[in-house]
C-alpha cells in the first residue's frame, strides 16, 4: 500500500494527485527608479500552480498507522464533543476564542486574552491584532453556522466575515490578481509556492466544493484534505490561512463528528508550525498522508490541552459558588454563569444578556467585585468596564501550553489518551 515518502526512499507514483505547474508571463510595474536591466530581469516567466481536480479521484490509499491514528482523532473529538457539550456551563464561546487565537497566531498575529476580550466590546479603541483576532472569531463563527450548506458563497461569507471590516474591497469574491507566498515582494520569481493564475481559482473552487460533499472518506481525512486543496488554491489576496482552518472546522460540523463545541486543532498546530506547512507542501506533491498525520496529532494535543482549560473554568465556576453569599437565584449567580462565556463585562451587558434592571445588574457586579471575582479596568463612574481575571488567566495559560509544546509532546499526548 502507497504512503508518504520517507527520506532515502526510492520515489513511487503518488497516491493522489501530483500538482502540476505551467509557465507564465510577469509584466513589471516599476515603481520609483528601475534599471532596464532590473526590468528585464523581472519581465520573464515564473511557475504558477496548476491544481488538480479532486472530485472524483479514489480515496487515497493511507498507510495502517495513519489510517489508524485519523480513526483514534476522530473518536477522540466526537468523545471531547460530548464531553464539554453536555454541560450546562457554556464552555463552547471560549473553546470557539482560544481556536481563532490559535489559528490567527499560526499567521503571528497574538495579543492577550484580556486583549481580545476587550476587542470584543469596543474593536475601535483597541489593539490592531486583537480586533484581527475578534474578526478570526467571527470568521470561525461563521463557518460553523454556514456548515449545513458548504457552497462557493458560504466560502465568500467566512472570508467576509473575517476581512470585511478591515479591508471590504477584498471580500465578496475570488482574487483577481496573482500571489505567491514567501521570496521577494515585487514579483513571483523565487517565491516558495505560487498558487493558480487568478483565472483559474473559480473552476478549482468549485471542484474544491463538490469534493467536500463526498461520503466515501472518513470525516477527519475529508476535512484536512479539503484545507489542503483550499490552501493550494489560495483564492483570496489576504486570509486564506484562517478561512482555510475555519473551513475545517466547518466541514468537522457538516461530517457530524462535532455537534456542540470546537475543537481548538490550531492550538495542537502551534506545536510545530514548520512541519504544518512542510505538510501541505508534501501533500503537493501527491501524498496527503503527511497533512492527516500532522492534523491527527494536532487534535490529540488540542484536546488535551482543551480539558485542562475545561477543568480550570469549571474549578473556577465551584470557587465562586462558595465566594458568592446571595442566595442562589440572585443575579450575581447568574452573572458568574455568563463570566465562563464572556470574561469582559458592562452593567448595559449584563442588562442586556440576562434581561435585568441596571440596579440588579449594578448590585450583581459590585458583589462580584468585593469577592475580587471581578476586577474594574476602566477608570470613572460611567461606562465601567470589568474582567474576570481567573477566566482571563486561564485562557492565557492555554494559550501558553499550546506555544511552548514541543514536536513530541503531540505524540506523547497521543500516548496518554489512546485507549489501553
Amino acid at each position: 500500500m502507497m504512503t508518504d515518502p520517507t527520506p532515502g526512499a526510492t520515489p513511487s507514483t503518488p497516491p493522489w494527485p501530483r500538482l502540476a505547474f505551467e509557465q507564465v508571463g510577469w509584466e513589471p510595474s516599476p515603481q520609483g527608479a528601475v534599471s532596464r536591466r532590473d526590468l528585464a530581469r523581472e519581465r520573464r516567466t515564473y511557475s504558477a500552480a496548476l491544481p488538480a481536480t479532486i472530485t472524483d479521484v479514489a480515496s487515497p490509499p493511507l498507510s495502517g498507522e495513519v489510517a489508524s491514528i485519523a480513526t483514534e482523532a476522530a473518536v477522540e473529538i466526537a468523545r471531547f464533543d460530548a464531553e464539554v457539550g453536555g454541560d450546562l456551563a457554556p464552555f463552547e464561546p471560549l473553546l470557539l476564542r482560544s481556536e481563532a487565537a490559535a489559528s490567527s497566531q499560526i499567521e503571528n498575529l497574538t495579543a492577550s486574552a484580556k486583549a481580545i476580550a476587550l476587542a470584543e466590546l469596543d474593536e475601535g479603541k483597541r489593539t490592531r491584532n486583537a480586533s484581527i483576532i475578534v474578526a478570526n472569531t467571527r470568521a470561525m463563527q461563521a463557518a460553523l453556522s454556514l456548515a449545513d450548506r458548504l457552497d462557493e458563497q458560504a466560502i465568500l461569507d467566512m472570508h467576509e466575515a473575517l476581512l470585511g471590516a478591515s479591508d471590504p474591497d477584498a471580500v465578496g469574491h475570488w482574487r483577481t490578481e496573482q500571489v505567491w507566498i514567501g521570496g521577494r515582494a515585487p514579483s513571483p520569481h523565487g517565491a516558495l509556492f505560487v498558487p493558480p493564475v487568478h483565472q483559474r481559482v473559480p473552476a478549482a473552487m468549485a471542484d474544491l466544493v463538490t469534493f467536500m460533499r463526498r461520503y466515501d472518506l472518513p470525516p477527519l481525512v475529508l476535512a484536512t484534505i479539503a484545507h489542503a486543496q483550499f490552501e493550494t488554491i489560495h483564492p483570496f489576496p489576504d486570509g486564506n490561512g484562517r478561512t482555510g482552518r475555519a473551513l475545517l472546522h466547518a466541514l468537522l460540523r457538516a461530517t457530524g463528528l462535532t455537534r456542540a463545541v470546537t475543537v481548538p486543532i490550531s492550538a495542537g498546530l502551534l506545536a510545530d508550525t514548520a512541519r504544518y506547512f512542510d505538510c501541505l507542501t508534501t501533500y503537493r506533491e501527491g501524498y496527503p498522508g503527511s497533512i492527516i498525520e500532522v492534523v491527527a496529532e494536532a487534535t490529540f494535543a488540542a484536546i488535551t490541552n482543551g480539558r485542562q482549560l475545561v477543568a480550570d473554568l469549571r474549578r473556577l465556576r465551584e470557587e465562586w459558588r462558595q465566594q458568592i453569599t446571595a442566595r442562589r437565584d440572585a443575579t450575581a449567580h447568574r452573572v458568574a454563569e455568563m463570566l465562563v462565556r464572556q470574561p469582559v463585562v458592562t452593567s448595559p451587558l449584563v442588562q442586556h444578556e440576562l434581561g435585568v434592571a441596571a440596579s440588579n445588574a449594578n448590585t450583581a457586579i459590585d458583589h462580584l467585585a468585593d469577592r475580587q471575582i471581578l476586577t474594574k479596568v476602566s477608570a470613572g463612574s460611567r461606562n465601567r468596564v470589568w474582567v474576570a481575571p481567573g477566566v482571563l488567566d486561564a485562557l492565557d495559560q492555554f494559550a501558553a501550553r499550546a506555544g511552548r509544546r514541543s514536536r513530541g509532546s503531540a505524540s506523547q499526548a497521543l500516548k496518554e489518551l489512546r485507549p489501553r
